[in-house]
């Protein structure tokens, strides 16, 4: 049986702590645990991040020093970093971006420093564990793999594009969908990470690029095996909007469709929350500009899929579209009672709000 918590993170009942395993990659992941981490007393938090970034600061730094990437790592750290004047000054630290000097020029001083702890601890994961203890994180970040493997894609035309930064940045100028994702060579899971997936209540899927971010995770072999035998809940925050050359035209029900369909059961997932806040005319407008839209969903065809939606505002202000981290943490709190719960089978549960 598992309490309630306050946004303060104190108990209002005695129960064992829930564990939640966040999944996913880039803003993704620190959107969900930055909201998370308010209620760090009562939570088991861990971070699984996807290995498969080419791009930017964390590419250079895979090709040049033959590390894997550190870009999505460094954000889950930032995220769970403690709250002390220390790990302040670290956060500042590791999310420093260099604006010039040959060579430096683009890199974040946090992808920095966790590629010198590679070299210096002699391993990607001791290397984590050291920066984990730098920032004093509340909970872990573990590494989906340790393989050294490249995210590539299978597009409806027959095309094949290799590494996820062409796949990230190709538009849609085309306007050919993507038919699939895969890894190549193969990549096995961290060992942790499935222990971590066995033993969690909650698996929580955070927004993000599908085919860039979450799903890569699924992609690592062993990782679909341990959430479809796991007896943890699974949560699926939907997107905001859809990502032009990725997942254009997207519903809620399609992204839904897809991850299950990776996961390789038609119904694994148990919850989706949706975004129910509506934009202004004036982003939409300058969205649309770019391609993106609003991620739209229908609540009967979603019922059909899970057992239970949640329609709230995820919606944080500002001229971007970003989901909310206070929103998405109060929104995951709140299903935990019921979810995770012993005494009421989800089956019978509330859709909607």
């Amino acid at each position: 049986m598992f309490q309630s918590i306050g946004s303060s993170g104190k108990s209002m009942a005695t129960y064992m702590k829930p564990s939640i395993i966040v999944i996913g990659g880039g803003t993704g992941n620190f959107s969900v645990l930055s909201g998370l981490k308010a209620y760090d007393l009562g939570l088991d938090l861990t971070a699984v991040v996807a290995m498969s970034d080419s791009g930017g600061s964390s590419g250079r730094l895979r090709d040049e020093l033959g590390q894997l990437p550190p870009g999505d790592i460094r954000q889950c750290l930032v995220a769970l970093a403690g709250d002390a004047e220390q790990s302040a000054m670290l956060r500042q630290l590791f999310t420093h971006r260099f604006s010039m000097g040959e060579g430096l020029v683009g890199h974040s001083v946090g992808n920095l420093l966790l590629a010198a702890l590679t070299e210096i601890t002699g391993a990607h994961d001791r290397a984590i564990e050291a920066a984990s203890r730098l920032l004093n994180i509340r909970g872990r970040v573990l590494p989906v793999t340790l393989s050294d493997s490249h995210l590539h894609a299978m597009l409806s035309d027959g095309r094949e594009l290799e590494e996820e930064a062409l796949i990230d940045t190709r538009g849609t100028e085309d306007g050919v969908e993507i038919d699939y994702v895969f890894l190549s060579p193969p990549a096995y899971a961290f060992p942790p990470v499935l222990e971590a997936i066995r033993s969690a209540d909650l698996v929580v899927f955070a927004p993000g690029d599908l085919y860039t971010s979450l799903v890569p995770n699924l992609l690592a072999e062993g990782v679909c095996e341990a959430i479809r035998s796991s007896k943890a809940r699974v949560v699926y925050i939907t997107n905001l909007m859809t990502k032009p050359g990725e997942t254009d035209g997207f519903t809620a029900e399609r992204f839904v469709t897809e991850v299950n369909h990776y996961i390789g059961l038609k119904s694994r997932i148990d919850v989706v929350v949706v975004n129910s806040a509506k934009f202004s005319n004036r982003v939409q407008q300058r969205y649309m500009q770019l391609g993106a839209r609003p991620v739209e969903y229908d609540i009967a065809k979603m019922k059909a899929l899970v057992p239970w939606v949640v329609e709230s505002d995820l919606l944080a202000e500002g001229i971007f579209v970003r989901h909310d981290s206070e929103k998405i943490g109060s929104a995951v709190m709140a299903l935990i009672p019921r979810l995770v719960s012993d005494e009421e089978a989800l089956g019978g549960g509330p859709a909607g709000g």
